[in-house]
């Protein structure tokens, strides 16, 4: 016979587990009703548009500095197809790892679980976008762009060493800065109509991914023992720092004529480029810190990175 005091706790143990479910259940049926084929849902035949650009013009990482303003349009139309490319191939990397963390935070679940079904949801959902991602690159013509290789082992450690809190740490980072670019890409009529339409899909469906990692994330952080919170706030911190110099390919400027040293020194003591990536940033870091994940080492990580004002 159980006393009051095992009963209080065993209710409290299943409590995050039955809200976890009642989140899963809510998501799965958003992506019933609001999910997308990319390949029959676009219009891919189209060719680009003389003129327009493939990124908000704001948005590109040499915006205001002074090579930009040398620049004349076309090359600075290049520089957004370019970058467009070089985003697309960032995040068909993210999201290649986003998927065996998500393999593994399943493996031991319940596969009866909206938890376990939602997470398989997402995979699904991912393995799209990376398609898309990938296709939308080669329709417009531009190269692919691999993250550098040191980066790309340190995802393979990411992927293979992270604990939960931690995977769900670094899915945000790489959901929502991107996601906060796209929102203001798609309704943006000087921009391509592919690059529109492929990053409509992409917000519409990351928003679920998204309030998925949060509500995992903020669970984990209240029932994850100590060591594995600090451990959180330093991965998380170092993978902020990794991203935030994986979000500028220096090939770019190469492959449209400019110098590379000069381009990625602009760049690196641009104001304006480190206003757009904080604002990007500060949903994500806002969050973060009222969960506990902006503490200490990790949040002198994140300032360092240039994410974190």
């Amino acid at each position: 016979m159980t006393t009051a005091t095992e009963r209080a706790a065993l209710s409290d143990a299943l409590g995050p587990l039955k809200d976890r479910e009642q989140v899963a259940e809510r998501l799965l049926e958003a992506s019933a009703k609001h999910s997308f084929d990319p390949d029959t849902e676009l219009d891919w035949g189209t060719p680009p548009i003389e003129g327009k650009y493939y990124w908000p013009p704001e948005l590109l990482s040499l915006y205001d500095t002074p090579l930009w303003k040398k620049m004349g349009e076309e090359q600075r139309i290049e520089l957004s197809r370019h970058e467009a490319a070089a985003l697309g191939s960032l995040g068909v990397w993210f999201e290649i790892i986003l998927m065996q963390l998500l393999v593994r935070h399943i493996y031991d679940k319940s596969l009866t679980s909206n938890h376990v079904r939602y997470a398989l949801t997402e995979i699904a959902d991912e393995c799209r976008h990376s398609m898309m991602f990938a296709r939308m690159i080669r329709e417009h013509g531009a190269p692919e762009y691999p993250v550098s290789r040191a980066h790309h082992n340190l995802g393979r450690i990411l992927k293979t060493v992270s604990t939960t809190p931690g995977s769900f740490a670094c899915t945000l980072l790489g959901e929502e800065i991107l996601d906060w670019m796209q929102r203001l890409t798609f309704p943006d009529e000087r921009i391509q109509p592919l690059v529109r339409g492929v990053t409509r899909i992409h917000v519409i469906e990351e928003a679920r991914h998204v309030r998925y990692a949060r509500e995992e994330l903020r669970r984990q952080m209240l029932t994850a023992p100590r060591w594995e919170r600090e451990l959180t706030r330093i991965s998380c911190g170092e993978a902020a720092r990794v991203f935030s110099l994986a979000f500028v390919n220096p090939a770019v400027y190469e492959n449209i004529g400019l110098d590379r040293r000069e381009a990625v020194a602009q760049v690196r003591a641009s104001g304006h480029r480190r206003e757009v990536m904080q604002t990007g940033a500060k949903r994500l870091t806002d969050f973060l810190d009222d969960i506990g994940v902006m503490r200490g080492v990790g949040r002198r990580l994140w300032k360092a990175s240039g994410l974190l004002a």
